[in-house]
């Protein structure tokens, strides 16, 4: 009897004590710093929402994979109202795909996570011209900028099975929406002949990004941004005529230098560009299109190379 009561005893106690439960463990992204995150970010938009030729059109590929791990496409453009009223207007919407890849950790086992960012942005900016010598001209502009990324791990999901950690939340369905404020100086030089036409352009801009409004709070950030470039491009008739008009030969060159935040951010510090391609004259006829413009371009930099196809119409 005694041994019966000592059998119904201990068996109560195992049953008064829980079974123990393997403790699940978050995945964390290694090395990860999550304002440094943040601020990387906006330092990927900052090369959509600042104007420039080089970088307009832009696609980095992995050598390990062949798919592409940068996607960014950019398209603006900018006018002077008047001789008489010398305001300078421009504008400029971007789009860019970034797929980076992450390590993330429980400790125990290492997970590879990609992860897809998409990006969308536009800016504007508002100047006015300067003259200071025959067909050159100084332009201070103010520029400004909304832009949003939205973050997808839909891929890789199935692989941590949504053991993200709170401070990389961003990474699984996460947004970060940014404004940027900022300004530029450029020297602008024009001089149109019978015989050719030269455009030659000197810029600096310098745009500070700052998240706001719905973003995921992981990724509250800012990124302070500065690019300089030069730009030039010739014109001159070839003995072909097309629509009443001499259709025009083209040749581009341009340089673009990144500072601050932006420096390094992709691998490079500098791009450039030379482009050859040619121009249809439509100002004979009475429509809006006066010039349109068909570029080939070969842009490179620190490890980066590659060819594009740009489309422009003038006003």
């Amino acid at each position: 009897m005694f041994a019966v009561r000592l059998a119904l005893s201990a068996l109560a106690v195992a049953l008064a004590i829980p079974p123990a439960v393997a403790q699940v463990r978050p995945y964390r992204i290694t090395g990860s710093n999550i304002q440094k995150a943040a601020n990387g970010v906006l330092s990927l938009m900052s090369y959509s929402a600042i104007p420039d030729i080089t970088s307009s059109s832009l696609s980095i590929s992995s050598d390990a994979t062949g798919n592409p791990d940068l996607l960014m496409s950019q398209v603006g453009g900018g006018f002077t109202w008047s001789r008489e009223t010398p305001i300078y207007l421009e504008g400029a919407a971007a789009y860019s795909r970034y797929d980076p890849s992450f390590v993330a950790t429980d400790g125990t086992n290492t997970r590879s996570i990609p992860v897809k960012w998409t990006s969308l942005s536009g800016t504007g900016g508002i100047g006015w011209d300067f003259p200071i010598a025959d067909h050159l001209v100084l332009r201070p502009i103010f520029n400004f900028s909304l832009g949003t990324v939205a973050s997808d791990l839909t891929v890789a999901r199935a692989f941590i099975e949504n053991k993200l950690d709170h401070d990389i939340a961003f990474l699984d369905g996460g947004t970060l929406n940014a404004y940027g404020l900022g300004g530029s100086l450029m020297l602008d030089y024009e001089a149109a002949y019978e015989s050719h036409e030269t455009d030659i352009e000197a810029r600096i801009t310098n745009l500070t990004l700052r998240s706001f409004n719905n973003t995921s709070e992981a990724v509250q950030g800012s990124s302070n941004s500065t690019t300089a470039n030069i730009w030039a491009r010739y014109r001159a008739p070839t003995p072909w005529r097309l629509m009443d008009r001499p259709v025009r030969y083209v040749l581009e060159c341009a340089h673009s230098e990144y500072f601050g935040d932006q420096r390094g951010a992709l691998g490079f510090v500098r791009l450039s560009q030379v482009g050859a391609g040619i121009e249809f004259d439509s100002s004979a006829y009475d429509i809006i299109v006066t010039r349109t413009r068909l570029v080939a371009r070969y842009v490179f930099g620190d490890g980066v190379g590659g060819m594009s196809v740009g489309f422009a119409v003038s006003f």
